[in-house]
């Protein structure tokens, strides 16, 4: 906190496939069990997990030949990772290269059973997966070993009123249910309680811009232990922090 300064954790030598590099990176995770980093090296279409030991210099492929997107972790360490080539989510063990399908994979479309463009993730203590589905405009629910999904959040086209969504990306889950999602075409993050019809904006919505109520496309967000939350303000190549009430 503080710093104007960060430090390299993992890549920084170019953009091309050797073990010491990344190519547009799109999540990450810490993974405490063995103190390292879990990424998605997107472009590489492959997982790679970096040490967080100082001196480590390239990471380890974990799985490769994959269109991943997002990254979760559950309690008991399994990978949850989003496909937004094959259109699904797999549930891996470390180690595993094959994982288990738990959202998606019927081919790219509207059905309840279908994604189109899983983009990032969250799952939930009771292994619950959230799926940003991205050009469905919509965020899916997908309760444990069930078939279909849920729409929780959007899904009524894309468009800008609280019903709606437009290309949306970050995704967070509370304890409650209360959905917190990145709406990254009309520059806002939303708020959707649990089992509500519309969302509310709690940050940006005013407009395309730099001012410091406004986001260029946000994607990424996340929330700290305050309760502050944090948002990867992409088109303008910054961080923003916010105090929600």
């Amino acid at each position: 906190m503080g710093d104007t300064n960060g430090q390299v954790v993992a890549g920084g030598n170019g953009y091309e496939s050797r073990l010491d590099q990344l190519y547009r990176p799109t999540d990450v995770l810490i993974d405490k069990e063995t103190d390292s980093l879990i990424i998605c090296d997107r472009n590489n279409r492959r997982v790679v997990r970096w040490s967080r030991r100082s001196g480590t210099t390239q990471g380890e492929i974990l799985i490769d030949n994959i269109g991943c997107w997002g990254l979760a972790m559950d309690d008991q360490r399994h990978l949850y990772i989003s496909d937004s080539g094959k259109h699904e989510v797999r549930r891996y063990q470390i180690g595993d290269k094959n994982g288990t399908l738990v959202a998606g994979g019927n081919g790219k479309d509207t059905g309840l059973n279908q994604l189109n463009n899983p983009i990032y993730i969250f799952v939930d203590q009771q292994q619950t997966v959230y799926v940003s589905d991205c050009d469905n405009d919509r965020v899916m629910k997908w309760n444990k070993g069930e078939k279909e999904g849920i729409v929780v959040a959007g899904g009524q086209g894309n468009g800008n009123a609280l019903t709606q969504l437009s290309t949306l990306f970050g995704l967070f889950v509370d304890t409650l249910g209360t959905i917190y999602v990145a709406d990254s075409w009309n520059h806002r993050v939303m708020r959707w309680p649990k089992e509500a019809k519309q969302g509310t904006v709690i940050a940006g919505g005013n407009g395309e811009g730099e001012g410091k109520n406004q986001f260029n496309g946000p994607w990424g967000l996340s929330f700290d232990r305050h309760g502050n939350l944090y948002v990867g303000d992409y088109g303008n190549h910054r961080v923003q922090r916010f105090s929600i009430e």
